[in-house]
């Protein structure tokens, strides 16, 4: 069979009955009702790491409204025969995903939200018009559906479909709420004292979760996902059997995210084995509980690449489909000074912190720790020893996609904060093709900014373009000219002028003479000045870099 995989599917019955390659991970569902027994579970984890495929596959077995035996045919689960009689396709189930109710505004988001709800309803026909319903319970569903329920109608949807649902089968629901911190994460982010809209969106989403989870006579058991654990007494007070599980705890670790012999087996059907050295260098790394885990999407989405060329280098995925807001504002921050841990991390190394992974959204930001802890919470760190137990605990940056993230976090916070007067010297400097001041003043801002020894060039030549960027001149970065593509080329078409900077990392300090001299050599041999025709000045820079000193020789 053809191996094909599924990029960015989250939909469990697609991925099985077009035959996309699929990690079996459908022994949760046995260990989660058979072994746990927990009333409401909460699974934590970063995005991209399979929370949503997990809640599809879960309503694929539990919904009575479906026959999925085909689709779980030759699964783990199924070695459990007398479980599946009991609970395959034999409850009903309610699916929400609150992914969609983000927005700028409580108005735009409430709407969102009521039409995720009316959706909802939509799915679940039987309901409409049932004879069994109450007339009062009637009313609300088409209040729902209609989307002008009121406030209180719409904090009670949840409980007041799964009654209708008992009435209609006679059994208890299942309520699967997948995503269910992204609203409030949105309305904390544009939060004022103004419009308190993360007040407003908490009080929303806490009434449903109330209404749903605290003594629901209707309620067999609920599953809930999000990024972080917000704190119980924030969202979940007065829940019964509560248990949450976040990248920190042991059980249900191996369920989300890959793990070693899984992407070993997945190479084996892909044909593709000798790229498990890079796939584990750029995609391994976390630790959920004790396991070593790889990010499932990055994997998918190099694999996928992998299938169309073989030449296909490794890329930040990961990057591409997150929020990285967070480590912009944390490297910003004024009232607490990060930057000697940031280089620590980027060089490979471990900080230890303390974590905690109950949280409120609007207390994210009010202490150094917290903001550590959302870090780990939602991927950009993990924990450095698999072994380490408590709260106290070594952190470290998983692998070199994330490292990558760091870096372009850094970069960006180093063109908001760059000392103009600097600049303006460099600037100067290079035009009037002063090497020894270009030199000094390089390294003056190399010295204000986070860096790492371990980087590779590609750090130095987003340095370099980061300084020149927004400063009135045309900035490109690896543009096409000649027969090569060079680092930097500045061109200055008000008064017919232009720089061409090659950069190159030496291997210690006593090579950076004879770097200058291979990179100037390079500017000549690609002819990189071909196609300036009409600038009466270029001034060709080779520019060598040692850890954070820098070292500019003219042409």
């Amino acid at each position: 069979m053809e191996f094909t995989v599924g990029v960015g599917k989250s939909d469990f019955e697609a991925i099985r009955s077009k035959g996309s390659y699929y990690v079996d991970k459908t022994e949760l569902i046995y260990e989660l009702v058979a072994k746990a027994d927990n009333e409401v579970t909460l699974f934590t984890r970063p995005r991209r790491f399979g929370k949503t495929l997990t809640m599809s596959m879960l309503k694929s077995f539990f919904d009575i409204r479906k026959d999925s035996r085909a689709i779980f045919e030759g699964l783990d689960i199924m070695r459990h025969e007398d479980f599946c009689k009991e609970w395959m396709n034999q409850r009903p189930v309610i699916f929400l995903s609150l992914k969609d109710a983000e927005a700028d505004t409580f108005e735009v988001a409430y709407d969102k939200l009521k039409n995720l709800i009316s959706d909802l309803c939509k799915d679940l026909p039987e309901l409409k018009d049932s004879p069994k319903a109450n007339s009062d319970d009637a009313l609300i569903f088409k209040h729902l559906m209609a989307k002008t329920a009121i406030e209180e109608e719409v904090q009670n949807s949840l409980k007041t479909l799964m009654r209708m649902l008992h009435t209609v089968y006679g059994k208890k629901v299942i309520l699967l709420i997948d995503e269910y911190d992204v609203p409030l994460a949105r309305a904390n982010e544009k939060n004022t004292a103004e419009n308190c809209f993360y007040e407003r969106m908490l009080g929303v989403i806490r009434g449903m979760m109330s209404a749903a989870l605290k003594d629901n006579e209707f309620l067999e058991l609920a599953v809930v996902t999000g990024c972080l654990r917000i704190a119980k007494e924030s969202i979940f007070t007065g829940t019964n059997n509560f248990a949450s599980y976040s990248v920190m705890d042991e059980r249900f670790s191996r369920y989300f995210g890959f793990s070693e012999e899984e992407v070993g087996k997945m190479l084996d059907a892909a044909g593709l084995q000798d790229a498990a050295d890079v796939i584990r260098e750029w995609y391994d790394g976390y630790i959920f509980g004790t396991s070593h885990v790889y990010c499932p999407w990055d994997v998918m989405s190099y694999l996928s690449d992998l299938s169309g060329s073989r030449e296909t280098l490794p890329k930040n995925y990961w990057g591409n489909t997150s929020h990285n807001g967070v480590l912009l504002s944390f490297v910003d921050r004024t009232d607490f000074d990060v930057s000697d841990k940031f280089e620590t991390l980027m060089n490979g190394g471990t900080i230890t912190q303390t974590i905690s992974d109950g949280l409120t959204y609007d207390t994210l930001g009010t202490s150094e720790d917290n903001l550590w802890s959302v870090l780990l919470m939602t991927g950009y760190v993990t924990k450095a020893d698999p072994a380490e137990r408590g709260n106290t605990i070594s952190l470290k940056i998983p692998n070199r996609e994330l490292a990558a993230i760091f870096q372009g976090a850094v970069v960006q916070h180093f063109q908001k904060t760059l000392d103009t007067s600097t600049v303006d010297g460099l600037l100067k400097a290079l035009w009037e093709g002063d090497g020894d001041a270009a030199s000094k003043f390089v390294s003056d801002l190399l010295w204000n900014t986070i860096s790492y020894n371990d980087y590779h060039e590609d750090y130095y030549h987003a340095f370099l373009a980061g300084i020149f960027v927004g400063r009135g001149y045309a900035v490109l970065s690896n543009d096409e000219r000649g027969l090569g593509r060079p680092d930097i080329l500045l061109k200055d078409k008000k008064n017919r002028r232009a720089l061409i900077i090659e950069a190159k990392r030496s291997a210690k300090e006593a090579d950076m003479e004879a770097d200058c001299k291979t990179a100037l050599a390079q500017i000549a041999e690609k002819r990189y000045a071909d196609g300036l025709d009409g600038y009466t000045q270029i001034r060709c820079y080779g520019v060598a870099f040692y850890r954070k000193q820098a070292m500019v020789r003219l042409g």
